[in-house]
């Protein structure tokens, strides 16, 4: 049975195997990074995750970084704008400035 927890994750999974040819449809889902180590190493499966997983396999897993263009997702920020926090107001007059870097 399909989760639809994060519909656009899978959007972008979707075009991601779309334009390299290859249909990405899962045979299992998972709710976290720990599901889908366990999945991977206890059937030897694959699994398309974020490049900070690596850093959590076990050293029986093997990760590959993918080639060309990753997958990427638009991100926002969503606040309450009565919050008058002093950090909040020092991310949202910097959010411009920030870059994040695809590795």
């Amino acid at each position: 049975m399909p989760h639809n927890k994060s519909p656009a994750l899978r959007a972008v999974t979707d075009a991601y195997g779309a334009r390299i040819g290859v249909d990405l449809t899962p045979d299992h889902y998972v709710d976290n990074l720990s599901m889908a180590m366990s999945l991977v190493a206890s059937t030897r499966g694959i699994a398309l995750m974020p490049l900070y997983a690596r850093n959590l396999l076990p050293p029986t897993v093997i990760s590959r970084s993918l080639a060309g263009a990753p997958p990427t997702i638009d991100l926002s920020l969503g606040y309450n704008a009565a919050n008058t926090s002093p950090l909040l107001k020092t991310i949202v007059s910097r959010i411009g400035d920030l870059k994040f870097a695809n590795r």
